[in-house]
């Protein structure tokens, strides 16, 4: 199994380090962080898929006009997982999975990119995303870019559902994914949309856990528990339940305070973890501290 971070929708919003916590001038750097994992038996592995190529073409009406002001995302086709997967030597067929956090524009696009590949969700995210209720929901979740949903498989993560799940590292209701090993797992941590969920996979050094959107920055599970203002913002803004979400990244930091708990966390929208991970990831895995934040982020754009 091989590891590849990529960033699927790097975005410049208005604020600098009101934002994102480092940058010095106007411009703050947001990451769309996701994975792409190698495996001998079941092909390319994607764990959420940004922005897609047809979101980078034409992105209104596809996307939120109210969103895209905000975020100010970099609307590159050569970003895309398509191409970039392409450039690590892989057709589009060779993506025969792909694992969602949840549904939102940002993380959904290239869902049509691979039409082939069967995409794993959870139950709560697949009802709440197909109904779309609210304004909010309009809004976050875009049926245009999800292709067939017929090639939805739903995993039940909800608390008090039949199957209790396992636990890792502490982290209760973890599920396995069917179709996949025990490798990839779903850990539950709702509240920015019903049914979001991490994507913990054992890789060739331990465990990673991608955290998707349960938090925004990493000073927030990693550091004082305060996000810059900004984003923090913008964070509650897309809350779907607020006190869930809270509820959800706090059993991440009694997670992370654990003495054994032996997992590499991160989120998608950081990009100084970003830029960490992918560095450990070159390097074998071999511990990398992010000395100088700014060069950090820089490397990001």
């Amino acid at each position: 199994m091989k590891i590849h971070h990529l960033d699927l929708g790097p975005a410049r919003p208005l604020g600098g380090k009101l934002m994102d916590g480092v940058s010095p001038g106007l411009l703050a750097r947001l990451t769309c962080h996701c994975l792409a994992v190698e495996t001998d038996a079941h092909g390319v592995v994607l764990v959420d898929t940004g922005f897609g190529l047809r979101d980078t073409l034409r992105p209104t009406p596809r996307l939120p006009a109210w969103n895209l002001a905000l975020l100010r995302p970099r609307f590159d086709p050569e970003r895309t997982a398509i191409r970039q997967l392409k450039r690590l030597g892989y057709a589009p067929t060779d993506v025969r999975h792909i694992i969602m956090t949840h549904l939102d524009f940002d993380h959904a696009g290239g869902l049509v990119d691979f039409p082939q590949a069967e995409v794993h969700l959870t139950a709560a995210e697949a009802e709440a995303a197909t109904n779309r209720r609210s304004f909010l929901d309009r809004t976050r979740w875009r049926p245009a870019q999800w292709g067939d949903t017929r090639r939805w498989r739903t995993t039940e993560t909800r608390l008090g559902s039949r199957y209790a799940g396992d636990t890792l590292f502490g982290l209760r209701n973890v599920r396995e994914i069917g179709g996949l090993p025990p490798e990839f797992l779903f850990v539950p941590l709702p509240g920015h949309t019903p049914g979001h969920a991490g994507v913990a996979v054992k890789g060739p050094r331990g465990w990673l856990l991608h955290a998707g959107d349960t938090y925004f920055n990493r000073a927030e599970a990693h550091g004082p528990g305060v996000a810059p203002p900004l984003v923090a913002a913008y964070e509650h803004m897309m809350a779907a339940d607020l006190k869930a979400q809270r509820e959800s990244l706090e059993r991440l930091r009694t997670m992370l305070r654990a003495p054994d708990a032996d997992i590499a966390v991160f989120c998608t929208h950081d990009p100084v973890e970003f830029v960490a991970m992918s560095a450990w990831s070159e390097s074998g895995y071999a511990p990398v501290v992010a000395a100088n934040t700014e060069t950090a982020t820089s490397q990001a754009a």
